[in-house]
Order: structure tokens, then sequence, then C-alpha cells
């Protein structure tokens, strides 16, 4: 099996081909897996199977970013979001750059501090989209921030979902005969991560430095002065209660979808609403997330349809003939299959303990240090989160600047992530092989 007739190549340019011409991206997503699995020699009627057998791995992911969507109309609905935007306004004032800045700390600190993920973007983003308007900001550039905040932190450091990243790297090297601990994988990742600020930096200041105009359309949000003449109501302190609420049953129990419904539940008591809006936010919330859960359905069986095809080995072992010895190559080859992979898996954690069988060998081979092979791995696993049109890295910070209708997904979101991030990544994650 030739890299060109490869099934996971094959299914991957047929979604990425589609997306690009705008075809829908869960349209996209189904015909790229009955493609890749009639190439592999499976049936149709197999390859619809297989695919819908695979969606229920992210159907807690799914559920949650329903129950996620009910909570932030929720939050909306008592204005609580729309005092914050006050606040950011009141400090940014006319500060585009530092505002795009702000938003990719606070994304940051959903990866570590607060790891909530993308939970936050439906809450704060839609609100904000009228200070952006005023200020003309680019929404590519704060697309590349949230990105950056949801993927840079997890790749770079050893904390919230970085640990488990770290974790699972040093897991799957050491299984596969490299002794590794999770405390040393950042000093692999360390460097990649670098090229990712250098991206960021690129899109802030060079790439979308320059106003946009977009049109101005209200979203359900309350006048300053009222804001401001009503203060901190039952109905904020039952909205700041429910996200608590939330925050804290996930860390506890580990299910984001269970915090949410309690975070509605809480809100209730406090009187944030009526028992009776319920059906309304929940609609709403199915309204503003459901496209994204359906989505991250249908990528899930698209993963298994990828699994099931025996591509993936294929793919690494077609890759390492082409190699010659050369570590340049060797480290470039690598990356660019990471990149394959996990734009066809659509997800980071679960790509590393897939390549890391055959990356390990064969980064020993070569010749390459315990460290650089961590990179390899590390960087091959992450690539493609930015950029994939069916990743929550990117569906995520669509779904908060998309809520007037004015972000495209594809060419506003996965193109500017992947050309600010995914190279950068891989130009940095050569010279860490290179120099570790």
């Amino acid at each position: 099996m030739s890299i060109l007739t490869n099934p996971v190549v094959i299914a991957v340019l047929v979604m990425v081909i589609l997306c690009l011409v705008k075809v829908n991206v869960l349209v996209a997503i189904l015909i790229a897996a009955i493609v890749g699995g009639t190439a592999a020699g499976m049936g149709l009627g197999e390859s619809m199977s297989i695919l819908i057998g695979g969606m229920g791995g992210n159907a807690e992911t799914a559920l949650s970013y329903i129950l996620l969507g009910a909570l932030a109309v929720a939050i909306s609905h008592t204005g609580a979001a729309d005092l914050l935007v006050v606040k950011i306004g009141d400090v940014i004032k006319d500060k585009k750059k530092m505002f795009v800045l702000l938003i990719a700390g606070i994304a940051c600190l959903s990866q570590n501090l607060i790891p909530v993920h993308i939970a936050f973007i439906p809450i704060l983003i839609p609100p904000l989209l009228g200070l952006m308007n005023k200020l003309k900001v680019d929404r590519r550039a704060v697309a590349c921030a949230l990105t950056f905040g949801l993927k840079a932190p997890y790749v770079m450091l050893p904390v919230g979902f970085g640990l488990i990243f770290h974790g699972i790297v040093a897991s799957a090297l050491t299984d596969n005969g490299v002794a590794m601990i999770d405390t040393e994988v950042w000093k692999a990742t360390l460097i990649p991560g670098i090229g990712m600020i250098i991206g960021l930096f690129i899109a802030i200041f060079i790439t979308y430095r320059n106003s946009r105009d977009y049109e101005d359309i209200e979203i359900a949000t309350k006048a300053r002065d009222e804001i401001e003449n009503t203060g901190l109501t039952k109905e904020h302190w039952g909205a700041i209660a429910g996200a608590l609420t939330a925050f804290v049953v996930q860390l506890w129990l580990g299910s984001l979808p269970l915090g949410a419904l309690l975070g509605l539940i809480v809100m209730i008591l406090f009187g944030s609403f009526k028992l009776s809006d319920l059906d309304d936010m929940i609609s709403g919330g199915i309204g503003l997330m459901g496209f994204i859960a359906f989505v991250m359905l249908v990528a899930s069986g698209f993963g298994a349809v990828i699994r099931e095809t025996g591509g993936v080995g294929a793919l690494v072992e077609a890759a390492a003939g082409m190699m010659g010895g050369s570590k340049v190559i060797a480290a470039f080859i690598m990356l660019l299959i990471g990149l394959l992979i996990t734009m066809g898996i659509g997800t980071s954690f679960g790509t590393v303990p897939i390549i890391a069988t055959i990356y390990v060998p064969l980064g020993l081979e070569i010749g390459f240090s315990p460290l650089a092979i961590a990179s390899l791995v590390a960087v091959a696993g992450a690539l493609g989160d930015a950029g994939s049109p069916a990743s929550d890295s990117t569906l995520g910070p669509t779904s908060g600047l998309n809520a007037d209708g004015q972000h495209d997904h594809i060419w506003n979101t996965c193109v500017p992530t992947f050309i600010h991030f995914n190279i950068p990544l891989i130009i940095f994650g050569i010279i860490a092989a290179m120099i570790l």
C-alpha cells in the first residue's frame, strides 16, 4: 500500500478539500469516512455501520456541549455576562491587541488553572462580539488566540490537561522501550510550544493586525446604563453560583455534563430563571452548540472508520522507508504523518498511543535521543488539533465567534489556526528533535 493510495490519506484529503470548497463540515466528514472505508475495501454499508458504531466515543463530549450551551444561554439571560463585558471594555478601552492577548490568557487558564476547556467560550465570547465590532477586531485573530489557549498549555506545561497529555506521552514511550516520566516531557515540548507563541504573535501583530468591519447585530444584551445602575442582583449571584457549581462538579466527579446540569438546577434554585423557562434554555443551548455536538459525534465515527481501515500502521511503515537515515527528513515525515492522523482521528490525546508504537523504535533506530523522541511523539500527536474542521479546538472558538452568523468555521478559524500553529509546530518540532 503506497502513501497515495492509503485510505487515511485519501479520507483526510477528501475531508479537507470538501471543507475548503464550503461543503458543510458534517457532510464532508460523512463523505470522507465512506470514501476512506471504500478505499480500504469496505462496502458502503459496512463503512456507515462502523461510523455509526463509533459515534458513541464522543457521546459525553456532545452531551457536555448541549448542556454547556444551555448553561451559557441561562447565564446570558441573567445579564451577568453583559456586566463582565462592560468591565472588560472599561479595562481595554480602544486597545485591540491587548484585548486579543487577554482572550488568549483567559483561554490558557481554561486548560490549567481552571480546567474547563471550551466551556467558557459560549458564555464569554458572544456577549463580547459587540465590543469586538466597536474595536473593529479581526475575529480571525481572536480565533487564533482562543485556539492557542486551548492547545499551547497542554503541549508545553504539565498542569491541568497538560499533566494528562504529558502522562500519556510518558506512558506511551515507556511502554515501547524508552523510559520517560511525565515531569520530564515539558523539556521535549517547550521548544515546539515557543513556536506556537511566535505563531500567535504573528497572527495578532502582523497577519490580522488591521481593522475589520462587521455588521453590528444585537445579541440580547442590556444597555450599559441599565447594567451599571442595577449592580449585582440575585440573578447575577445565581449565575455565578451556577458557573461555580459546574466547575467544582467537573473537578470533583470528572463529569462536565453533570456539572452543567447541576449548574442549571442551582440557577433555578437561586431564581435566575423560572422552571417554566427551562425549555427555552435547552432549546437555546441546542441552537448554540447542537451543531458542534453532532460534528463531534460524527468525527468520532470517522476516527473509528480510519482505525478500522488499518491505514494508520501502513502509513507509518510506508513513511519509514522514505527517511533514508536522515534525521531531518525523518523528523519532518514523522510530524507530517502525525498531522494527517490527528486530523483524521480528531484527538491529539488519542493519537499519541497509536503512533508511539511505531515512532519509538523508529526513532531509536535513526538515533534520536529519548527527549527528541518524546518531542516528536508529542508534537506529532498534537499536530492537526489546530486547523482540523472536526477538532473542539476549532469548533469551540467558532461556536462563540459565529454567534451572530459572521464567522466562517473553515476560512476564519481552521485555515488561520492551521497556518499559525501547525506550521510553527512542524518547524520547531524538527528543531527540537535536532538539538535535544
